[in-house]
């Protein structure tokens, strides 16, 4: 398999979120079950998901790692039913035994928000699997810390095409297939409000190389804090209430050309996404 197979033609690509953990941001605990998690990934597919992102352990600030078998036993039960069903899916997961298993489980592709780095067997299983693969930016991937704000020297858009480029060679150089890469900017991990928005400016510049971009802002503090900042200072903002910020972004991205949003709440996405389509391809319209 490769990234073109998984490409939707004319449209941005939507990644379902399915978070299979006690403790996520947005919806820790709600998909924990099994049957839960599966009724929720055909839930979103029917609302215009083309792929969901299977992941057994929380990236939030402050999250505690888990034992690499109960990630393991909770994401493969997940992606086998889901790949039996026919539905795509890919593994988020830092772990190379996770990832390894997943393969075997038969996901689609391997989600890494390490870019590769926090397990040194990574790149390896990324090789051998010979499947699609998603490298991140986090210039600080010490677990638990997506809420530090990192230095980023020469400023952070410069800072994120650099390191993704050696994420890059460093893929290629373990034998990952040039075709299987997709890149990530990384909102949210160890980067500023303004850090942020920098790089969603930056777009067309993180476009314009020869792999794919996913784009991954939904529900994120920096979007939460739209609609809080015009908000009294008591007000409690809730990750949900960033969708309708998200949905904006995924319109922007989609216009841009990216090849896919990972989003929580998918039939507004898929909206924005249909709309920026639409748009692009307004000379032919004939609706």
């Amino acid at each position: 398999m490769r990234v073109s197979d998984l490409t939707v033609p004319d449209r941005c690509l939507v990644m379902g979120i399915v978070n299979v953990t006690e403790d996520s941001f947005s919806d820790g605990g709600r998909w924990l079950d099994f049957d839960a998690a599966i009724a929720h990934a055909h839930e979103l597919v029917a609302a215009g998901a083309d792929m969901i992102d299977v992941g057994g352990e929380s990236t939030r600030p402050g999250a505690t790692r888990v034992d690499p078998d109960v990630e393991r036993d909770r994401v493969t039960p997940v992606i086998r039913a889901l790949a039996d069903a026919g539905i795509p899916t890919s593994v988020d997961t830092m772990r190379a035994s996770v990832a390894a298993a997943a393969a075997e489980a038969g996901v689609a592709m391997i989600n890494d928000v390490s870019g590769g780095l926090a397990d040194p067997d990574m790149f390896a299983v990324m090789a051998d699997a010979d499947l699609p693969v998603c490298l991140m930016h986090w210039k600080t991937v010490r677990f638990g810390d997506a809420a530090g704000r990192a230095e980023h020297d020469g400023g952070v858009v410069a800072d994120v095409r650099d390191t993704l480029t050696d994420l890059v060679d460093r893929a290629l150089a373990a034998g990952v297939d040039r075709g299987n890469i997709v890149l990530d900017p990384g909102l949210g991990f160890a980067k500023s409000r303004a850090d942020n928005w920098s790089l969603l400016h930056a777009l067309p510049a993180l476009l314009d190389n020869e792999f794919p971009l996913l784009v991954g802002a939904s529900r994120k503090r920096f979007l939460g804090a739209v609609r809080r900042d015009r908000l009294p200072a008591d007000t409690t903002v809730v990750p949900t209430d960033a969708d309708p910020a998200t949905a904006a972004v995924t319109a922007i991205s989609a216009q841009m050309g990216a090849w896919g949003v990972r989003v929580h709440d998918v039939a507004v996405s898929r909206d924005a996404v249909d709309v920026a389509a639409l748009w692009n391809t307004a000379g032919g319209y004939r609706g």
